[in-house]
């Protein structure tokens, strides 16, 4: 890997003028560039204006004995099986430029993401709000989210206990291992930067993931109701097959780097610490393009969105195989689109941002002190899901006493014809649908857990009658008020409204006939 940065870095300094102009004029198709005079301040000023790209990623993968995320109570890794990283994609064009992160994380907590973004711009200045950075809500990855250091401080000891000791909690050492590694390949993504060319499409992987919500014959909503239940009467939501894809190609026509959107839980666990199915997508891209592409994931809107088929009637995978089976077929979907995508300059770049106060739904006074008085008795004795749920009332209780809005950052970040619009939460399909179908933008990709954690967002109709399933359980992490979707729905839409789409890149016409046939092939049967 650092000798092909080398390379490139070699290629920028000392062919960086000639490599500008080649691709600032997209009729010369990346074909040898006449020679020009270093000092012609025109040309100077064409090759600063051109667009550049850059690419690198961080290793980030947790110690063994650290704290396994994805659940309410303690869990920790005992083995490893692949490496988590930092995934890191830079776009800049003149003044302008913007970094998308894709991170191997269940999710990033606004802490470490403003940390960041301040050591990113000290290091290469890129702002704050030009910097999208999404999980992808790997729940086989390191302590970054659930219960933060010091952050029911303000409790009581009891309640401190509660959640330091009886709940899943981020390692303020790894957080700090993690906030160096992005820094690092972002800055390093940015000065690699040089004119690429660049190509933007889109897939469709049907098989790979399934809503995990239903309605029952009871009137209500389950989720994971099991598999085949007979009271199963349909699906209480939609899936999002399609597979965004935007890849970069230096002059040498080697694929140096690709972002992937795609709406599926990363809950494929293949056993020990992991990317989860990420890492089987990113080997299956890198056996076809190269093992110098560098693959940034930004998940989709899956809230409700796994790999369980409730309604197979075989058996349905497990561990390895799961992960091996999503992140290869979600892969060899990219691979396709990447293979036949046209190439060119994608412009322009763009961001925009908004930040929406939005208030937590507060337990009743009646189950908070009932949750009290379970969580006081022996877990045994009340039942693990019950005693769980009551710890969760209790912590909730906690926090609302110290934060009862919460600030949520909807970000919109342009790459031509692309628009990657961000929401800070575990976002229902049917959500990130919605922003797809009110979007002005040919390719328009939503990113959830980026930049923040807000728990689930579940749709309005979640919460009606017929609603109801573990997205909708008051905890600690899931909270908002039931509006929440909507409002970051509508926040997104708004902000893409304010940009411009540019064009996407489009395939050369055919050359003209050369008005005789293949001199080989223009001849009837031989015979003899």
């Amino acid at each position: 890997m650092g000798e092909h940065r080398s390379r490139r870095n070699f290629i920028k300094n000392t062919a960086g003028a000639a490599l500008g102009l080649n691709y600032f004029f997209p009729a010369t198709a990346w074909g040898e560039p006449a020679p020009v005079a270093t000092g012609d301040a025109k040309i100077l000023q064409q090759w600063e204006q051109t667009l550049k790209a850059g690419f690198a990623e961080a290793d980030i993968t947790p110690d063994i004995g650290m704290e396994q995320p994805g659940g309410y109570g303690k869990a920790f890794h005992q083995k490893l099986h692949d490496p988590c990283k930092v995934r890191a994609a830079v776009f800049s064009e003149g003044a302008k430029c913007v970094a998308l992160i894709g991170i191997d994380a269940l999710a990033v907590p606004r802490s470490l993401v403003e940390k960041a973004r301040k050591g990113i711009q000290a290091r290469c200045g890129i702002p704050p709000e030009a910097v999208m950075i999404g999980a992808s809500h790997s729940h086989s990855s390191g302590p970054t989210s659930m219960v933060q250091p010091g952050e029911y401080d303000h409790a009581d000891p009891f309640v401190q206990s509660l959640a330091y000791e009886k709940s899943s909690c981020a390692d303020p050492k790894y957080l700090e291992r993690v906030e160096k590694q992005l820094v690092e390949a972002v800055c390093e993504a940015y000065q690699s930067s040089e004119p690429l060319n660049l190509g933007i499409g889109r897939g469709k992987e049907e098989k790979a993931a399934f809503n995990r919500r239903f309605f029952m014959k009871n009137g209500l909503t389950f989720t994971h109701p099991g598999q085949l239940n007979p009271d199963i009467i349909k699906p209480a939501g939609p899936i999002d097959p399609e597979v965004g894809v935007i890849g970069a190609w230096n002059k040498e026509g080697r694929c140096v780097g690709c972002i992937v959107n795609y709406a599926c839980h990363a809950t494929t666990n293949p056993g020990g610490i992991s990317a989860n199915w990420v890492y089987y997508m990113e080997q299956t891209i890198r056996g076809a393009m190269g093992n110098d592409c560098t693959v940034v994931f930004l998940q989709g809107a899956s809230g409700d969105v796994t790999q369980v088929d409730n309604r197979n009637p075989h058996a349905n995978r497990q561990g390895e195989d799961w992960a091996r089976f999503v992140g290869g077929r979600v892969g060899a979907e990219a691979v396709r689109v990447l293979l036949d995508m046209p190439r060119g300059v994608l412009t322009p770049i763009d961001v925009k941002t908004k930040t929406l106060s939005i208030k937590r739904r507060v337990p009743g006074a009646e189950r908070v002190k009932k949750s009290y008085e379970l969580v006081k008795q022996d877990l045994a004795k009340v039942g693990a899901t019950t005693w769980t749920f009551a710890k969760e009332i209790v912590l909730l209780d906690a926090k609302i006493k110290k934060e009862p809005v919460v600030q949520a950052e909807v970000q919109a970040i342009q790459v031509g014809p692309a628009v990657f619009v961000s929401n800070p939460a575990e976002f229902f399909c049917q959500l990130g649908l919605d922003i797809k179908s009110g979007s002005p933008f040919p390719f328009t990709f939503p990113v959830e857990l980026a930049n923040d954690c807000v728990g689930y967002v579940p749709t309005k109709e979640a919460f009606d009658a017929n609603g109801g399933g573990y997205e909708t359980r008051l905890t600690s992490y899931s909270n908002l008020d039931i509006h929440a979707g909507p409002m970051m729905v509508e926040a997104g839409l708004a902000l893409t409204r304010q940009m411009n789409p540019g064009k996407a890149p489009e395939w050369a016409g055919a050359p003209a006939f050369k008005a005789v046939p293949w001199g080989y092939g223009d001849v009837g049967p031989e015979l003899q």
